[in-house]
């Protein structure tokens, strides 16, 4: 779509909570920005869009990178390739995703659900020789601080991202015992960038605003949030060392690709299990 012609449709989106009226009337459509994968600034693109749900029982979208059926990409999928977390707008909801492009038969099988949903999608297939790209885009769980009256509400929060976040650790585990099953690649690198993206948007969260809190309301457990936000670090370095991991894949010896994992594995769930029996009865204190 041209640039001005997308000014206005986010314009109205976002003046009207996700409703679209005038030449735009009837329009289901979400707001997805991107990161540009040379600029780095934001973009945001009006996209259609059909909802779904993984062979795993994962919500997710569906977009296309038809552009109207022209011979190039659009902006928005190259920058997914480069920079997979997005923002999504959708009615008067925001929330961040992971956008994963699907590659092969299960690109050819995603597309097939999109023009059931939307036939029109086929016509811009047949006006190019492009193989139009279909991209899933998954939800990442929120993590965000709660005000002190609802602390008690929070630690069930926090339990909850926690235990998300070991079963897609266990998904990536049962990947890596299976990985020449056909696709499974790309669904390991889905669960990684997943998992990846949640982890840096909790611990953004906590380090920001319940650690400080907490440290000031409970100064005698100051060592134990150094420990928690130093360990933060940490984890940062495995999330890494994790995304390296699943890089090589398709080269590295499955015998020491398990063990690496299970090394970065274990960090992972000893910080968990630290902050759980730490953190956790503070938050029920406010009960």
């Amino acid at each position: 779509m041209p640039l001005h012609f997308n000014s206005q449709i986010i314009d109205e989106f976002r003046t009207n909570a996700g409703r679209l009226g005038g030449p735009f009337e009837g329009w289901v459509l979400l707001l997805l920005t991107t990161t540009g994968a040379r600029s780095g600034r934001n973009h945001t693109t009006p996209l259609g869009f059909v909802e779904d749900r993984d062979e795993n029982g994962r919500d997710r979208l569906l977009v296309t990178g038809s552009a109207g059926g022209s011979d190039r990409h659009p902006d928005w999928y190259r920058n997914i390739l480069v920079n997979p977390t997005v923002t999504v707008e959708r009615g008067t909801e925001t929330w961040r995703a992971t956008a994963v492009a699907a590659t092969g038969a299960e690109r050819d099988r995603l597309f097939a659900k999109v023009v059931a949903a939307a036939p029109g999608y086929a016509d811009y297939q047949k006006a190019t020789d492009r193989i139009i790209p279909v991209v899933a885009l998954y939800r990442i769980p929120e993590d965000t601080y709660t005000p002190p009256n609802r602390l008690d509400a929070l630690a069930d929060e926090l339990i909850k991202i926690h235990d998300w976040l070991r079963s897609e650790l266990t998904a990536l585990a049962e990947g890596l015992g299976s990985r020449t099953a056909p696709g499974l690649t790309v669904e390991l690198r889905r669960h990684c960038l997943t998992f990846c993206s949640a982890m840096a948007v909790h611990h953004g969260g906590e380090d920001a605003g319940l650690f400080p809190y907490l440290a000031r309301t409970h100064p005698e457990k100051a060592e134990v949030f150094a420990r928690l936000q130093a360990e933060h670090a940490t984890v940062g370095r495995v999330l890494d060392e994790l995304q390296a991991l699943l890089a090589r894949l398709d080269d590295a010896e499955p015998g020491a690709l398990r063990a690496e994992f299970d090394r970065l594995r274990g960090e992972l769930e000893t910080h968990f299990a630290y902050e759980e029996e730490q953190v956790l009865p503070l938050l029920r204190e406010s009960v």
